[in-house]
Formats: structure tokens, C-alpha cells, sequence
């Protein structure tokens, strides 16, 4: 690899000394976070007034090799600006997930996925390496020959092994623009069919499919959406102003985006949860920024009201009778054997009522699979997004508590950046806790940082 720019390689070996000299001020029976007020997680964490490690100088592109086609990259580079940097290049991470605000670190530790995911599989397989911050204090560099228990048990650890410091990724090169199929379905049989049978041949009616998600409405309206590479010129949609991206799947059959559009084409309205915000209504969308209309933005609306409970505030002080229905908030990502898909969409549509729903093929690149997220190599999945809330039931959690046990019936799991419910051995067996607990005993051996299962279920 080229030697990276001075000042880019300067600066993150000072971010690094910076990283190092916090977590040395922490005191020795203090847990140990990051000193960060952002997160994509959904789960509530218990408020923490304690100093954290300050990664504030670890979030840059270190360097770029455009012919080895690989990156080193800060942990806490956001996507945007990692994007930014390799399509200087006509390069792109192998797997870019869907909101600019996700950083590397975080896409490899909690997991992440996009439609590039059923033949490029995960964000943290294509690492080559890392160097990670343990719970000892220091700064290992891990990889499939080096601390390799590390490295594979890494992913879904969610920070409670080690902050990653910087990866090495591979890059892949892609074409300037993207043109899209919309395939409608009126079963769910015929669309996970279709699914199947592209992600086995990598091809529709003979044509090439570079990118593959979806979307189900209700069980009698579901698209797929291909994605095709592709370097001829010619109009491109716009969904960063007044047109909406997911309303176009059912309007249009075919479309074309620049690449550059089509990595963050749900990052506008955050897939669709920005009606939530009163952004796609036509009259407000005119009048709400531009500079707004992003995933960062609602992050920012979504920290304020779970910071000041802004939401039970005004219901609390709602004048009209009857007051309105608690809610429960329903924010998954789960991933089903892709045989076992009809089954849980179509309990899903019966019991939840929330839609629409994303669909995401995937299959693991690593034949070996990953110990702490345990699904299935050479095996066909699909991720399965549901973001929303429903009426409260008899017990707090019923309807996720209901998901989880219907997920695990099928085979599935889900992912753990939000609320979860299980038993500590439901835990286990679901999570890899065995793995866990020996590379939890080697590299944080006096548990200075938190526990998988305290910071996943019990939300310390």
C-alpha cells in the first residue's frame, strides 16, 4: 500500500495517543464508553455522566490504495465521508449501509447490510484487518492470522470487546450510475421465489443484478428492486428534494440514479420513517430544508425527544377525552432462513401492523461464519426492517416479545442494536455466548468494558 498523506497519517496517530491517554484517565473501576452523544442504536442506555474514550480524532480516511483496491480507515469515519473518498477513486466499499451517519467501527461491531449484501455478504468480512482498543488498555492489531479468536468474534460484540481504531477493507469498482427494475408481486411465494433465484444466478432474464432489495407494502403488493451497474449517460431522479424514493418503486418500473444517489437514496427520508416527522407531507417537505431531509437530522429529533421525553410530555398535557392509546416501539431488523420468509411475513402482516417492511437478501462470504452472529454460511437469508410502533399490549414489550419468539421458531435472528427481551440462555444459544465468554476472558479480563448481554437486554 502507498504511504498515506503526511497529515492524514499524523493526525490519526494522534487520534490514536488521544484514545489511549482517556481510557487511562478513566478510573480503574469505572466502565468504560465512548465519550459520543450520537448513536443509531434504538435501545435505551442508562445515562452515564462518567469521562469516556475520546475518539474525536479517529474519524478520517487514513489512506487509499486504488490499485490493491483497499482502504485504511479511522473507526469512527461516518459512510459519507468514507463513500466520498473511495468514489474519488470509482471505488466503493464492498458493502455501504443505508444512512450516511453509520460509522465503519459501528457497521462492523453491531453488523450491517445493504441490497449489495447477497453477494458481497457483510460489512466486517470484507476486513482485512484491525486495530482494536481492548479492555486492557491496548491496541492490537487483529486479523484472520493475527489474534484471529479477536477478529472473528469482533462483529455483534457492539464495543463490549474492543473499539475498533482502524480497518483495513476491500474496495470494489463501480460504475457511475445505477438502473433500477421494479418488479411487483401480488404473492409473497412468487417474490421469494424470484429473490432466491437471483441471488442463486446473480442474473434477471439474462441480465446482470449488481444491487437487490425490496420492499413489501402488504402481502399483496411487494416489489423487488434490481440494481444494475452501468456506465451509459442519460437522465438521472432526484430524491433529495420534493419526490420521495420509496413511493417511486410503485410508481415506476424502471429508473436510473447516480451511484453516488443510489448508496444514499433512503437516507433522505430515512427509508420512510420521516413521515413520522411530517417531512413527506407535500406542503411541509416544501418548506423543510434541504439540508434537513437526511438520516442525521431525524437522529438528532429522535435523541432530543428520548433526552427530554418530549412525546409522553405532550400527551401527558392533552386536553382532549379519551386520551390517546399507549404505544410500543417496534424497531427491528431480523434475519430468516430465506425458506422460512413467507412464514414470518405472513404472521408479521396478521399480528404487526406496520408497513411498509424492507427486504434484504443476504449470504456470508466467510465459509467459516462468525461465532457471535451465527447464521448459516452458503446459506440464503433475508434481512427483514420493520421500524415504527404499535398499540401498547397487556405487558410492556408484548409485541417484540412475540417477534422474538416467532424469529426464533423460524429459525432467525435479529439484530441487537435495539430493545431485545431474552434470557440470559436464550442469549446464549442465539449469540454465541461460549465463544463470547472465552474471548471476553482473554482480551478484557477484568471487564472493564460492558457485557454483551447487560448492554444488549439489560440496556446498562
Amino acid at each position: 500500500m502507498s504511504p498515506p498523506p503526511a497529515d492524514a497519517a499524523s493526525a490519526h496517530t494522534a487520534g490514536v495517543r488521544q484514545l489511549v491517554s482517556s481510557y487511562r484517565a478513566i478510573p480503574p473501576h469505572a466502565p468504560v464508553r465512548l465519550a459520543k452523544r450520537t448513536s443509531n442504536l434504538f435501545r435505551a442506555r442508562a445515562r452515564n455522566n462518567a469521562p469516556g474514550l475520546d475518539v474525536s480524532g479517529l474519524t478520517g480516511v487514513i489512506s487509499i490504495d486504488p490499485e490493491a483496491r483497499t482502504a485504511d480507515v479511522a473507526g469512527m469515519c461516518n459512510y459519507s465521508d468514507l463513500v466520498e473518498a473511495t468514489l474519488a477513486h470509482g471505488l466503493s466499499p464492498l458493502v455501504v449501509p443505508q444512512l450516511r451517519t453509520i460509522t465503519l467501527g459501528g457497521a462492523v461491531t453491531g453488523l450491517g447490510i445493504e441490497s449489495a449484501s447477497f453477494r458481497n455478504g457483510l460489512p466486517h468480512e470484507s476486513v482485512l484487518e484491525m486495530d482494536i482498543l481492548t479492555g486492557t488498555g491496548e491496541v492490537l492489531t487483529a486479523s484472520r492470522t493475527e489474534h484471529p479468536d479477536l477478529f472473528r468474534a469482533f462483529p455483534n460484540s457492539y464495543g463490549t470487546l474492543g473499539y475498533a481504531v482502524r480497518l483495513r477493507i476491500e474496495l470494489e469498482p463501480v460504475a457511475p450510475f445505477v438502473a433500477l427494475t421494479h418488479l411487483r408481486f401480488e404473492t409473497l411465494p412468487e417474490l421469494v421465489a424470484a429473490m432466491d433465484q437471483i441471488v442463486a444466478t446473480g442474473a434477471h432474464d439474462g441480465r446482470p443484478v449488481d444491487y437487490l432489495d425490496g420492499v413489501m407494502f402488504s402481502p399483496g403488493e411487494s416489489y423487488l428492486c434490481l440494481g444494475a451497474q452501468t456506465n451509459e449517460c442519460g437522465p438521472v431522479s432526484d430524491y433529495t428534494g420534493q419526490q420521495i424514493y420509496y413511493r417511486s418503486i410503485q410508481q415506476k418500473e424502471t429508473d436510473r440514479l447516480s451511484i453516488a444517489d443510489y448508496l444514499w437514496r433512503w437516507d433522505t427520508d430515512w427509508f420512510w420513517c420521516s413521515r413520522a416527522f411530517g417531512a413527506q407531507n407535500p406542503r411541509i417537505r416544501r418548506l423543510w430544508p434541504k439540508r434537513f431531509r437526511r438520516s442525521s437530522f431525524y437522529w438528532k429529533l429522535v435523541a432530543l425527544d428520548q433526552r427530554h421525553d418530549i412525546g409522553d410530555r405532550i400527551e401527558r398535557r392533552r386536553l382532549t377525552r379519551p386520551p390517546a392509546p399507549l404505544r410500543e416501539r417496534v424497531v427491528q431488523d431480523v434475519e430468516l432462513p430465506i425458506e422460512n420468509t413467507v412464514d414470518f411475513l405472513t404472521w408479521f402482516a396478521e399480528n404487526v401492523p406496520i408497513e411498509p417492511v424492507w427486504l434484504c437478501p443476504l449470504r456470508l462470504r466467510d465459509a467459516d461464519g462468525w461465532p457471535l452472529y451465527p447464521i448459516r454460511p452458503r446459506h440464503t437469508y433475508v434481512n427483514i426492517g420493520f421500524w415504527s410502533s404499535v398499540p401498547a399490549g397487556p405487558a410492556p414489550g408484548h409485541t417484540n416479545r412475540r417477534i422474538e419468539t416467532r424469529i426464533a421458531e423460524l429459525g432467525g435472528h435479529k439484530s441487537l442494536y435495539s430493545e431485545a427481551f431474552y434470557s440470559r440462555a436464550e442469549f446464549d444459544a442465539l449469540y454465541g455466548g461460549n465463544a463470547y465468554r472465552m474471548v471476553k476472558t482473554a482480551y478484557d479480563p477484568d471487564s472493564r468494558l460492558l457485557d454483551l448481554y447487560g448492554k444488549a437486554v439489560r440496556r446498562q
